[in-house]
């Protein structure tokens, strides 16, 4: 068995765990999918998709200062911007994915998964440095993400389907909608440090203008 495969089926079980313990969805519904997940990525090869493996984008001399500054290393910035580019054909993968299915719109019209995750993506970009913050999304809950869609799909393109198939896709759609919250969840504890600096900037800005029209009495 390919390590890739390995790794895919222990991120499927912690994803598994994870929707098991924070969410109220039925656990034999989970185990169901969970091993339709598992028996599809055990016997079917991976399609090639436009997250496939291309070579870096040169780096601009500003771009380059700009790590630098941070105080990234070169083996952090190599590191980094492997890890972005990648993220960014995850994301193109997963709004192509969400395109080719009505059900899968509504699921990100609900959530609205593919605007986070470049919402998520641009973040990143802007706080390089931060990226260890980001390790459930990059790691765990974008990538389970696509290939959840890509099988969806892969399912749902099977001209004549039974009974079981529409169960199952009706199933793996409530574990989309699970992830995609999962994704929304990873941006807003992302950006929670923001905001907390914002309610200290508001403060400080507030007792300055109390202190002012105080003065001026």
């Amino acid at each position: 068995m390919k390590t890739r495969k390995i790794i895919q089926i222990v991120a499927y079980i912690i994803l598994a765990a994870i929707i098991d313990s924070y969410t109220f969805i039925n656990t034999d519904l989970i185990v169901g999918v969970l091993i339709i997940a598992i028996l599809i990525t055990l016997f079917t090869g991976r399609r090639k998709t436009k997250a496939s493996e291309e070579s870096l984008p040169n780096m601009t001399k500003s771009k380059e200062e700009h790590y630098e500054q941070l105080g990234m290393s070169s083996t952090e910035i190599n590191f980094f911007r492997d890890t972005m580019n990648t993220t960014k054909k995850l994301v193109v993968q997963l709004q192509d994915n969400v395109n080719q299915s009505t059900k899968l719109k509504a699921i990100d019209l609900r959530n609205d998964t593919v605007r986070v995750s470049k919402a998520m993506f641009k973040e990143l970009v802007k706080n390089p440095t931060k990226l260890h913050s980001a390790n459930h999304f990059l790691y765990t809950h974008l990538p389970n993400l696509v290939d959840l869609t890509q099988k969806y799909l892969e399912i749902d393109s099977h001209e004549i389907k039974s009974k079981q198939a529409y169960e199952k896709l009706e199933e793996s759609a409530q574990i989309i909608d699970q992830v995609s919250k999962l994704i929304k969840k990873d941006y807003e504890q992302f950006v929670a440090d923001d905001l907390e600096d914002l309610d200290v900037e508001i403060s400080i800005a507030k007792n300055s203008l109390k202190r002012d029209n105080s003065g001026s009495e």
